[in-house]
């Protein structure tokens, strides 16, 4: 029978109220009621896969305070971006796990920062433990959606993913079905690496409202499919047979005449979209409210078009807010 409603995934954990991928972020939204949460990797030095929104770390962490790591500060092109600042991949997790987690908005999240210094990084094997642990305590199943980050820019520097997660779910117990398991990447490259090597999953291509794949990118140069063409009913025909579903910019599904939604499920492709927040700085500009930008605007409204869409998993940043909005 289809769900009435989506899964609602704790993006990053709560990050509406604890720094994002840490323990607590993740713990507290599982306890919220999630049914899913939702962990970034990359790569250090050494191949431990770590669980961050990006591989450059000084926006969440204490890296930049920290004397000893201060020749570890460069510039480097990700994803054709240039990027200056603390790179994952230039230390080995020994090195890594002595620096503490800080709140990545805290002129939104006050109350977030105040967990500041409190909480080291994770491993992804920690995240897989923490739910498997939680799907216990809870007495029902609880998954993780798992997202690939930054898969050919490590595959260019000697450190390809795919081998490195199936490792990491092998050894935890999560690449055969055991626990519900979503992997999801804005590069389809690496979702076809990880399904060959025969991971059980259900594999979500992420898109952005603009632009296009870095992975396609880096082959055929502005020849390549964009995003937005990706969602219109050639490019979902593409998709049919190499992956189970989409997972879009919340803005692709806003849209005033959008059929993303019914156009996917008439493929039979599910429909994921990111990230509902209810602070006045992420809401279109017809929610938003009074109290400036870290106040909640009319994040309802908002939700409620989204939902009427038929999505079938949304990721939230207040996890009970989710819960109760989108399961109300």
């Amino acid at each position: 029978m289809p769900r009435k409603s989506p899964l609602v995934i704790g993006h990053r954990g709560a990050p509406g109220y604890r720094p994002e991928h840490t323990r607590s972020s993740y713990e507290l939204a599982l306890a919220m009621g999630v049914d899913a949460v939702e962990p970034d990797v990359v790569a250090t030095k050494d191949g431990v896969l770590v669980v961050r929104h990006e591989n450059e770390i000084s926006g969440t962490t204490d890296v930049a305070t920290r004397s000893e790591f201060a020749d570890r500060k460069t510039t480097k092109r990700v994803d054709g971006q240039a990027l200056t600042g603390w790179f994952t991949e230039d230390f080995t997790w020994e090195e890594l796990s002595t620096l503490r987690s800080r709140e990545r908005l805290p002129e939104v999240r006050l109350s977030s920062a105040s967990f500041d210094g409190g909480q080291g990084i994770l491993r992804l094997i920690d995240v897989l433990d923490i739910v498997r642990e939680a799907s216990a305590e809870h007495g029902r199943e609880l998954g993780v959606v798992l997202e690939v980050k930054h898969a050919t820019y490590f595959e260019s520097i000697g450190l390809p993913l795919a081998p490195l997660i199936e490792r990491d779910l092998r050894a935890s117990g999560w690449a055969a079905g055991e626990l519900p398991l979503v992997i999801e990447s804005f590069e389809s490259t690496v979702l076809g690496q990880l399904r060959e090597r025969g991971i059980s999953a259900s594999y979500i291509y992420l898109i952005e409202a603009g632009g296009r794949p870095y992975d396609q990118f880096a082959v055929h140069g502005t020849r390549a499919r964009t995003y937005k063409a990706t969602v219109e009913p050639k490019g979902l025909d593409d998709l049919v047979g190499s992956v189970d579903g989409i997972s879009v910019d919340k803005k692709m599904l806003l849209a005033r005449g959008n059929t993303i939604v019914a156009d996917a499920h008439a493929r039979g492709l599910k429909v994921f979209t990111w990230t509902c927040r209810p602070e006045n700085r992420f809401l279109a500009k017809e929610f938003r409210g009074e109290g400036g930008k870290e106040a909640y605007g009319d994040y309802e409204a908002e939700w409620g078009v989204i939902a009427r869409t038929g999505v079938d998993g949304v990721f939230v940043d207040h996890p009970d807010l989710g819960v109760a909005f989108f399961r109300g």
